[in-house]
């Protein structure tokens, strides 16, 4: 029986073609700035997203982390929302590590913080305060249904970091899914933003690691930063040569996992017994609820893992996260909704 991962993008495993840059890819030492194919995956990271430079990081984590030590001192102030990977998903790193203090804002359902929220939480200038110095965004949203944040909202919030002179980072782990969602090339939600990372081991299918993004002396700065984290990975060009790949022919079938996830959508929508929202299924993350009083979450997800079905029950007492991703074809939708039903009927 085959096995249906649903569980996250994460478990993507890479292309023939990213095996076989692998193993031809050139390689130096990177922490001397000699390896020739990480050179390469930062030039195009940074041509890719309008930016200056970049930075090879090891994973998502890492180059946010990275970003937030490179904007902020200890004792200094991060505005991000609530519901945000940076804050409920990264072990706490940036107030372990840098002595960074979280100022957490209301998510809205939509992935938005309200633009009177994030300027509220704005400290003045007191003594008794931390100093903001960073605001931070994610797009997509992991948390809410992998909503999509607008152009026009994130340069409304950079307007707002700009009046009061705070830097402005955007988690983009995610951010291709989001320019293929808005039909936008991804210059154009990345370039009122002073950094961004994106991940390509998600739904661009590399096996390891992300990029860090912003001017040349931000980099230089994280370059720092990185090494501070244990992130010189000197032969590195190994595994960038397949994030090459990754950002020259996975980005345009990301298209592909949100249809799929649209159509998993609507036929959850028809099983009764389970609860989605499917106008919010805008990308490759949904999640729904199990309301069926006939059985309980944690039997549920065991059942149809003997289906062959594996999800995450997470976000919520009885809800349930999917996430489409390469090698989830449409005919896998057919058979997810199928064990679905029938876990429900059978319970």
């Amino acid at each position: 029986m085959k096995s249906i991962d649903l569980r996250s993008d994460t478990v993507t495993l890479p292309t023939t073609l990213m095996r076989e840059a692998m193993c031809e890819a050139e390689v130096g030492d990177d922490v001397f700035g000699e390896d020739p194919t990480i050179n390469r995956f930062e030039q195009m990271a940074a041509e890719r997203v309008g930016k200056e430079a970049a930075l090879f990081v090891a994973s998502g984590t890492m180059g946010n982390l990275v970003c937030s030590l490179t904007h902020c001192a200890r004792g200094e102030e991060v505005i991000l929302g609530d519901k945000s990977h940076m804050f409920l998903n990264e072990a706490g790193g940036m107030s372990a590590l840098g002595g960074i203090h979280p100022h957490t804002v209301a998510n809205q359902p939509d992935g938005t913080m309200r633009l009177a929220d994030i300027e509220g939480a704005i400290r003045g200038s007191n003594l008794h305060y931390p100093r903001t110095r960073l605001i931070c965004l994610e797009n997509t949203h992991n948390s809410c249904n992998g909503s999509v944040l607008s152009v026009e909202y994130i340069d409304s919030v950079a307007a707002v970091a700009k009046r009061h002179g705070l830097w402005l980072h955007l988690d983009g782990a995610r951010i291709f899914n989001a320019a293929v969602a808005l039909g936008v090339d991804v210059k154009e939600l990345t370039g009122s933003v002073d950094s961004v990372s994106f991940c390509l081991s998600k739904g661009l299918s590399a096996p390891v690691g992300s990029a860090v993004c912003g001017s040349s002396d931000f980099i230089a700065e994280a370059r720092r930063n990185r090494k501070v984290l244990g992130g010189g990975m000197r032969q590195a060009g190994i595994i960038a040569a397949a994030g090459i790949v990754a950002m020259e022919q996975m980005v345009e079938r990301l298209k592909e996992d949100h249809a799929n996830a649209r159509r998993l959508a609507e036929g959850i929508d028809q099983i009764e017994g389970l609860s989605i929202d499917v106008a919010a299924s805008k990308t490759n993350i949904i999640y729904f609820d199990l309301i069926s009083d006939r059985i309980d979450i944690e039997s549920f997800v065991k059942q149809l893992e003997k289906k062959g079905i594996r999800l995450l029950h997470i976000g919520g007492p009885r809800r349930c996260r999917v996430v489409t991703h390469y090698g989830i074809e449409a005919e896998d939708i057919d058979v997810t909704l199928k064990a679905l039903k029938e876990v429900i009927e059978e319970s």
